[in-house]
């Protein structure tokens, strides 16, 4: 599986065995941890601690895996009920005469959880092509549409943008044998084509993380670590999520492997759909997309794409958007990809104390790190451009009080904005009663209502057009060598 790894096997972890990572600093002596140096891998009791708290977490997750999913059904569907009676008591009075809907998840009306938190479908028409606004904005769309079944994906991208629908992708993880739950498809996505430009645009979009989804939770929690020679060390959750192979790693191809027949992997199934639609036009360039999970794994495709020498489709990448991303490597791993990237091929788009970019840890313990700038934007959309956010490692301000108050004003602040907004800047940014009870639970945890899509909606389309010109005049320069056939290094 590669020189060096350090995979969890939750199978083999016991209350001893747990107890034991805490006392000795010999991590790779534990049975519930495979790697490729079993007596020489060891850590801090940070390290191990934080290890064994993802280790507890998870074994809770696969313990109400279930109930989580039922718990999410009912209000996915009680929510979606409400939206189409329009008012809670036309929803009592219908259901107390005996009438109902008939309602299916598969429905492109059927609306998300994360969907009903933001139920705007439209791209903002104040935002045009020429707009440096205009791809960031398209992609957050993309990346929230994720989230919503293949009928209202189609349904958004047909009927709302006006866009060529390529297709929806149920993926399989095959790394596990055993999932967190019974669902067979933890990764999702979907292409389209905006042929507005001058140049088609493809546009690839990971779901992230869903709500009531232990094993997304469980993907995420995962703090295995797998090395790509040439590239650095990269978080296995999102790897295996993405099309890890258990016992071939990272094949090229995989028609040689007749276990794998029956089954689609989100990184070879889009790479296969992208060198289709790019061989019918040398003009035609591809971004990649995602929120959370979503943007960990939008990172993570043109690493492998990489790894796999696929330098055709590479130089036909025009960025990679993300939105509330996690950290997903080393050191190196953020050398490699800043030297493939560049500053005008990656755009990591983060919103004020948002938890989940601020994870894992960047510290001495955790070898996790973000690379390139960031997009940063505060609970005003202001935005700048940043090597790092501040707070940069989300519950480090525990041993500062100040900023932990000042987390709680800004979680304040929100709360109040969310009525606000319609008077500054109309309907099209009115927050609905489940947005709001998200921003009331951040009074107690901050940070977590602000890794919302709404806000990233928001942000895309509020902040000064500036914002996005830092390193845009690059950008378009090497986008019209491309067109014009000239190469370029990075």
């Amino acid at each position: 599986m590669g020189d060096e790894y350090m995979r969890l096997d939750l199978n083999e972890v016991g209350v001893w065995e747990l107890c034991l990572l805490l006392l000795d600093e010999k991590i790779g002596a534990r049975k519930f941890i495979n790697s490729h140096d079993d007596e020489g891998l060891r850590g801090t009791f940070t390290h191990r601690f934080l290890i064994f708290i993802s280790i507890v977490f998870i074994r809770g997750l696969k313990l109400i895996s279930r109930p989580l999913e039922c718990l999410g059904r009912f209000i996915e569907s009680f929510l979606n009920l409400w939206t189409h009676y329009a008012s809670f008591c036309m929803l009592v009075m219908n259901t107390i005469q005996g009438k109902s809907v008939e309602l299916c998840r598969e429905s492109p009306n059927f609306l998300s959880a994360i969907g009903l938190t933001d139920t705007r479908v439209e791209l903002d028409d104040e935002i045009h092509r020429e707009d440096p606004r205009y791809i960031s904005a398209l992609a957050i769309m993309a990346a929230k549409t994720a989230y919503e079944n293949e009928a209202r994906v189609k349904k958004i991208v047909e009927d709302h943008w006006k866009m060529e629908f390529v297709g929806f992708y149920n993926c399989s993880d095959a790394f596990d044998t055993k999932s967190a739950t019974t669902k067979e498809h933890p990764t999702q996505a979907f292409i389209f084509i905006d042929k507005t430009g001058d140049h088609d645009l493809i546009c690839v979009s990971f779901r992230g993380t869903s709500p009531f989804s232990a094993d997304d939770w469980c993907t995420d929690l995962d703090f295995s670590w797998f090395l790509l020679h040439g590239i650095g060390k990269v978080h296995m959750g999102f790897m295996k999520a993405l099309g890890l192979q258990k016992n071939v790693s990272w094949p090229k191809e995989l028609e040689e492997y007749e276990e794998y027949d029956d089954k689609i992997f989100a990184y070879y199934k889009i790479r296969q759909v992208l060198r289709e639609k790019l061989d019918e036009n040398k003009n035609t360039r591809f971004i990649v997309t995602g929120h959370s999970l979503g943007g960990a794994l939008a990172v993570l495709f043109p690493v492998i794409l990489r790894f796999h020498k696929e330098f055709e489709l590479l130089e036909r990448l025009a960025g990679v958007y993300t939105f509330g991303q996690p950290r997903v490597g080393d050191g190196e791993f953020c050398k490699s990809m800043e030297s493939l990237l560049g500053v005008e091929r990656y755009f990591r788009l983060i919103y004020s104390n948002d938890i989940v970019p601020r994870i894992p840890f960047d510290d001495s313990d955790f070898m996790f790190k973000h690379f390139g700038y960031c997009y940063y934007f505060n609970s005003f959309y202001k935005g700048q451009v940043m090597k790092e956010v501040p707070n940069k490692n989300y519950f480090r301000p525990l041993y500062r009080p100040v900023l932990i108050e000042l987390m709680y004003l800004n979680a304040l602040f929100e709360v109040v904005r969310s009525g606000a907004l319609t008077y500054a800047f109309g309907r099209k940014y009115k927050e609905g009663r489940l947005l709001l009870g998200v921003r009331l639970f951040g009074l107690i945890l901050p940070g977590v209502s602000a890794h919302c899509p709404q806000d990233y909606v928001n942000l895309t389309r509020l902040c000064s057009p500036d914002t996005f010109n830092t390193f845009q005049e690059d950008y378009y320069s090497k986008q019209r060598q491309l067109l014009n056939g000239i190469e370029y290094d990075d």
